[in-house]
């Protein structure tokens, strides 16, 4: 590409307040099938470490699962049906008690989307007892990695094999008890 040329990315055609997070759910596989063919391959390439333009069955399957091990949510503009973002986790035998992943579509980066994300996945681990999250994230991720060192400085960060190995506390879930009667007690 000449430098003089510019890519013009579409933006969102509904407003950001206008994004539901909800778990996935069955009849999910064709909606998440074209967010994944969508995706740029850069992007395909830093959430999945390879280009995912035919993404299979089994890959499918495996995003969407939700059982006592995994957990999956979609980002869905309110009455589309569209995906324009996604976030799993599973339960790991050692170290980290979960491992998380986002991918939010390209036009939807850096708009909060995947914080949103984030928020809402590790709110449900804590709520099954999650204390420690761990994400891999490719090294020249720059964007996913300044956004860790914004959200947890004290993060635990290890470089492997050019993909950056990253440990992260869970807040504590709320008492579900405090919630109900207005908020946690200060004092």
């Amino acid at each position: 590409m000449i430098r003089t040329q510019v890519v013009q990315v579409p933006g969102p055609t509904v407003p950001f307040e206008a994004i539901e997070v909800r778990p996935a759910r069955p009849g999910d596989e064709e909606p998440v099938r074209r967010f994944l063919a969508g995706l740029s391959l850069r992007t395909q390439t830093l959430r999945f470490f390879t280009g995912v333009s035919r993404p299979s069955r089994t890959l499918l399957r495996a995003l969407l699962a939700v059982d006592g091990n995994r957990d999956a949510l979609l980002a869905v503009p309110t009455g589309t049906g569209e995906v324009v973002g996604h976030a799993m986790s599973y339960a790991r035998e050692g170290g980290a008690d979960v491992e998380v992943a986002i991918v939010v579509a390209d036009e939807w980066q850096g708009m909060g989307c995947g914080a949103r994300l984030m928020d809402a996945l590790l709110g449900r681990a804590a709520a099954r007892g999650a204390r420690t999250a761990a994400m891999d994230v490719m090294g020249e991720n720059r964007r996913v990695l300044a956004m860790i060192r914004r959200r947890w400085p004290g993060a635990a960060m290890r470089v492997c094999s050019g993909t950056v190995e990253v440990v992260v506390r869970i807040p504590a879930a709320p008492d579900l008890n405090d919630l109900a009667n207005g908020g946690p007690r200060v004092g």
